[in-house]
């Protein structure tokens, strides 16, 4: 939309245009965007769930296959990592398959996310929908994804429950000074917050890198080859407790506060700990609520800035 006025200049002389004055570059067209998109939950929900049924096409148990190789992998790592630390199976199994679900849901938010308005090249040019409608068509699958994964998580508390509903350290019983965790009880309930900003999270990380990587078209490489790495490097197929005192050594380990520095670790931790009876630092929700603000002002500056013109970079 662009104001266009007109200025009459004395003694009656003909009047000056002035040039339009573009309001494409707000942040009233940006949150009008995202507020369109959300009211859009038909659309957007419609196609996340079909992107689910077209990958698994003709088959027999459909989106239950995600469960299942889900599954397959942490009960292979679980135990052959719980050999490798020398930590029982009953603790170390539902750590290790929490810990693979969740970094699942922030993976695929990072690939696909990258991949959104590229993806969706034929629908942008074709349908007029808001930007946002395709960012949470891919947050959407991805939670999708997680509830049914989350499956894996029900099962394997189910056959460990009795080692987890009580006091227990990763490498066994709270004997002679060893790292203990309260066990699951009520407060258990506080990743269900956990996992809703995980969500709100994926939504700027989806917006911002899409549209970043719908301009440059390295970027999707260099993100894919890091988060390799950052599996790696964040707690999840190891226990972070063989780092702390009382865990598997005497003193703190020096690479704990890298760990720490990792924002990662404190989106997987505010998840993971509750939902096998961890205690869960408050550090950790200020970090990911101040990751939240700050991710979600850069994506509005970027949405802003760049919305008109994803649809030419695709």
């Amino acid at each position: 939309m662009h104001a266009t006025s007109t200025v009459h200049a004395a003694d009656g002389a003909a009047p000056t245009s002035v040039p339009p004055i573009s309001d494409s570059k707000t942040f009233s067209r940006a949150f009008a965007d995202i507020k369109t998109g959300f009211a859009a939950r038909e659309l957007w929900g419609h196609l996340g769930w079909q992107d689910i049924k077209q990958r698994y096409r003709r088959s027999v148990i459909g989106p239950f296959w995600i469960t299942i190789s889900q599954g397959i992998i942490a009960l292979g790592l679980g135990f052959l990592y719980s050999q490798l630390f020398n930590l029982p199976t009953a603790t170390f199994l539902p750590y290790i398959s929490t810990g693979f679900i969740i970094w699942g849901f922030i993976s695929g938010c990072l690939s696909e996310g990258m991949e959104t308005f590229i993806s969706n090249e034929g629908l942008i040019k074709q349908l007029p929908a808001p930007l946002s409608v395709y960012v949470l068509r891919t947050v959407w699958r991805q939670t999708l994804m997680l509830a049914h994964n989350l499956i894996v998580y029900v099962i394997v508390v189910a056959i460990f429950f009795t080692s987890l509903n009580q006091q227990y350290a990763m490498s066994g019983a709270c004997v002679n000074g060893a790292l203990c965790h309260p066990g699951l009880g009520w407060y258990s309930l506080s990743a269900i917050p956990g996992i809703l900003l995980l969500a709100l999270n994926a939504g700027w990380v989806t917006l911002l890198l899409g549209i970043i990587s719908t301009r440059y078209r390295d970027i999707p490489q260099v993100i894919n080859s890091l988060i390799q790495l950052l599996f790696y490097m964040t707690p999840i197929v190891w226990p972070i407790d063989q780092l702390m005192a009382g865990g598997a050594r005497d003193g703190i380990s020096g690479a704990l506060p890298f760990v720490y520095a990792n924002p990662l670790f404190h989106f997987i931790q505010i998840v993971r700990a509750p939902l096998i009876g961890q205690d869960v630092s408050i550090n950790s929700w200020y970090v990911v609520a101040g990751i939240t603000v700050v991710g979600w002002a850069l994506a509005l500056v970027a949405m802003r800035n760049y919305r008109s013109r994803v649809s030419y970079w695709v």
